[in-house]
């Protein structure tokens, strides 16, 4: 079983400290690590999964027991996956959008804002890719703790996701010990298969 399930409880105090858990949920953490895993947390947390559709929202779904139990929600592209998923569960998607168009940029980059001002989430799990740079920047305005965690099919170089991200991730996660001369915040614990 995969670490990541408790990951809560793997992000430094300092990362999270007064900030989540004390002013917004009233439980004391004082500086230690939190008794409170994020799948065993007694207030429910607002959080968004966001990714790409395919190997990334693969990866999402293998999170699912550190935030099944939460209020929370999937941000992705709007096509068939965003589709089937409604059926289970709740989805904020927007149009995909096209490297050589400016105007799909513009557009992403807007929905993308409205729904990270709108929802507020309390925590963003991330397994890239895309848009979701722009919903990340956006929920971490709002106060919201980002999760990333690498692409498994990234061993030796980092995608660009990753590298736009890293600066402003709370917890930043690697599945290829390979990858952490890149992130020197970056933990390795493991794969997801």
């Amino acid at each position: 079983m995969y670490p990541i399930f408790q990951l809560w409880s793997a992000i430094p105090p300092e990362s999270y400290g007064d900030m989540i858990l004390t002013k917004r949920h009233g439980l004391k953490c004082n500086g230690q690590r939190s008794e409170y895993p994020l799948d065993k947390m007694t207030k429910q947390l607002k959080i968004c999964v966001a990714c790409s559709p395919g190997g990334h929202f693969v990866q999402a779904k293998q999170l699912a027991p550190a935030y099944e139990k939460h209020d929370h929600f999937f941000f992705t592209f709007s096509g068939r996956m965003a589709e089937e998923l409604r059926k289970t569960s709740r989805v904020r998607s927007i149009p995909n959008i096209v490297r050589h168009n400016p105007l799909s940029w513009i557009i992403g980059l807007f929905l993308s804002a409205y729904i990270a001002f709108a929802d507020k989430p309390d925590v963003v799990i991330t397994t890239g890719a895309g848009v979701v740079v722009f919903f990340c920047l956006f929920a971490k305005m709002c106060g919201a703790k980002l999760i990333f965690l690498e692409s498994m099919a990234k061993v030796n170089r980092p995608t660009l996701t990753a590298r736009l991200l890293y600066p402003f991730s709370d917890m930043f996660l690697v599945q290829w010990p390979t990858l952490l001369k890149y992130f020197p915040r970056a933990k390795f614990l493991g794969r997801l298969f």
